[in-house]
C-alpha cells in the first residue's frame, strides 16, 4: 500500500492531508455537539436537529457549490471551505469559554449557529475535492487515488469520534474545541504547500441561463441508468438505516457507558470501514459490482438490527463496525461509478448533485432518527429504521436490472 501510495503525485498527498485533517476535526466536533445538545435540552428531536441544521445549507447550496466549482479555481474554492469550518470550531469554542454567562438557549443556539456552518462548508467541500483530485493524478491512477482518500478519510473518522469522545471525557469542552480549531489550522497549511493551481475547464457546453446549467448536473444523474438508482439506493437505505444521531441516548441510556463509551461507538463504523477500504485497495473486487452493491446495502441493514438488539456495549461496537465495513464496499463502488461516468466539465455538479444526496442520507437522517425516536422510542425506531432499509433493496434491485448488472470494468472502458 505503502509503495503504491509513493507514486501519487506530491500535490495529492498534499491535499489528502489536508482533507484527513479536516475530517478529523469535523468528526471531533460532531461528537461534542452532539453530546452538548443532549446535555443541554434532553431531548432526542434536538439531537436530529441538529442534522437538519447541517442539511439545510449543504442541500441547498449544493448545485450552486457545484456551479461555482466548475467555473473558479477548485484548490482556491477548498481553501475557503478550510475557513469557514474554522469559523466554526471558533463559535464552539466560545460557547464553551462563556458557557458560564449564557442561558442554555444561547448555548444551543450557538451550537446550532456552528453545526449551520459546518453545512456550509460541506456544501463546497465535494465538490471542490471531486473537482481537484482527476486533475491532479494521471487517469490510470484514479482508482487507486480514490482507494486511498477513502482510506485516509476514514482513519479519520475512527480516530476523530475517538479522540474527540476521549479528550472531551478526560480534559472538557475546551480541550477538545481547541484542538479541532488547530487541526483545521494544519489542514489550511497543507492546502497552501499545493504548487499546481488547477484552472477551470477550457470548454464547457454552452446553457441558455444560469438556471439551465445549475440543473444539468441534475438531468445528467437523473437521466443516467446507473447513477440515479445507485445514489437513490444509498440515500433512502442511510436515511433510514443510519443510527449516528442516536448515540448520544445509546451511550448515556442503553449501554451507560457516557462520553467515552460514545466516542468509542462514533468511530466503530469507521473502524470496519477502514479495514475494509484498505483491503479493497489491496484486493478490489473483481465483477459483479451490481451484485456486491447489493449485498453490502443488505448486509449493512442487517448490522443495525443486530445493533438495536443489542444491550452489551462490546456487540453494539462489532455490529456498528460490520456495518462501516458494508457501507465501505457500497461506497467504494458508488464513488467509483461517479468517477468514470462523469465529464471533466461537470465533475463539480455531478458531485454537487451527489453530495446533495449523501446530504440527504446523512444529515436528513439524523432529523428521521430524531424524529422516529420521538414517536417510537430509541431502540423501536432503530429496528424500523433497519427494516426500511432491507425493504428499498428490495424495490430498487427489482426497479433497476441496469444497476443490478453493473460491471465497473465496462464503465470503465467505454470512458
Amino acid at each position: 500500500m505503502s509503495t503504491r501510495f509513493s507514486t501519487l503525485p506530491n500535490d495529492f498527498k498534499k491535499l489528502i492531508s489536508a482533507r484527513f485533517f479536516f475530517t478529523f476535526a469535523v468528526q471531533m466536533q460532531a461528537v461534542v455537539l452532539g453530546w452538548r445538545i443532549y446535555d443541554l435540552l434532553k431531548d432526542p428531536l434536538s439531537l436530529g436537529l441538529i442534522g437538519l441544521t447541517e442539511a439545510v445549507p449543504a442541500i441547498g447550496l449544493a448545485l450552486y457549490a457545484g456551479y461555482l466549482v466548475d467555473r473558479l479555481r477548485p484548490i482556491q474554492v477548498y481553501r475557503k471551505v478550510i475557513m469557514v469550518s474554522f469559523v466554526s470550531g471558533l463559535v464552539v469554542l466560545v460557547e464553551h469559554i462563556f458557557a458560564a454567562n449564557l442561558s442554555v438557549y444561547q448555548q444551543a443556539g450557538m451550537l446550532y449557529s456552528a453545526a449551520f456552518l459546518t453545512g456550509i462548508a460541506r456544501a463546497f467541500s465535494q465538490p471542490a475535492i471531486f473537482a481537484t483530485v482527476p486533475r491532479l493524478v494521471e487517469r490510470s491512477q484514479l482508482m487507486q487515488a480514490t482507494a486511498t482518500s477513502t482510506s485516509a478519510m476514514q482513519i479519520a473518522r475512527i480516530a476523530g469520534p475517538a479522540a474527540g469522545g476521549f479528550i472531551f471525557g478526560f480534559f472538557g469542552a475546551i480541550a477538545t474545541s481547541s484542538l479541532v480549531c488547530l487541526l483545521l489550522i494544519f489542514a489550511s497549511i497543507a492546502m497552501m504547500l499545493i504548487k499546481k493551481d488547477i484552472a477551470p475547464p477550457e470548454s464547457r457546453p454552452h446553457h441558455t441561463n444560469i438556471k439551465d446549467e445549475l440543473l444539468s448536473g441534475a438531468r445528467f444523474v437523473f437521466r443516467h441508468p446507473i447513477l440515479f438508482p445507485a445514489l437513490s439506493l444509498d440515500m433512502v437505505s442511510v436515511l433510514f438505516g443510519g443510527v449516528t444521531a442516536l448515540l448520544p441516548i445509546f451511550a448515556n441510556e442503553v449501554l451507560m457507558v457516557g462520553p467515552k463509551g460514545l466516542g468509542a461507538l462514533r468511530a466503530a463504523p469507521a473502524v470496519g470501514a477502514t479495514i475494509m477500504s484498505l483491503y479493497l485497495a489491496r484486493k478490489p473486487l473483481r465483477g459483479n459490482s451490481g451484485t456486491w452493491l447489493f449485498s453490502a446495502v443488505i448486509g449493512f441493514g442487517l448490522c443495525i438490527l443486530f445493533f438495536a438488539m443489542s444491550k452489551t456495549f462490546w456487540i453494539s461496537l462489532v455490529a456498528l463496525a460490520f456495518s462501516g465495513g458494508f457501507d465501505s464496499i457500497s461506497m467504494m463502488i458508488r464513488s467509483a461509478a461517479v468517477q468514470l461516468s462523469s465529464p471533466d466539465h461537470m465533475r463539480g455538479k455531478i458531485s454537487a448533485v451527489n453530495s446533495i444526496f449523501i446530504g440527504s442520507s446523512n444529515e436528513l437522517g439524523e432529523v428521521e432518527s430524531g424524529i422516529a425516536a420521538k414517536v417510537l422510542g430509541t431502540v423501536p425506531s432503530v429496528y424500523f429504521g433497519a427494516t426500511m432499509c432491507l425493504l428499498t433493496v428490495a424495490l430498487i434491485a427489482y426497479w433497476s436490472p441496469t444497476l443490478r448488472k453493473m460491471e465497473l470494468e465496462k464503465l470503465h472502458a467505454a470512458h
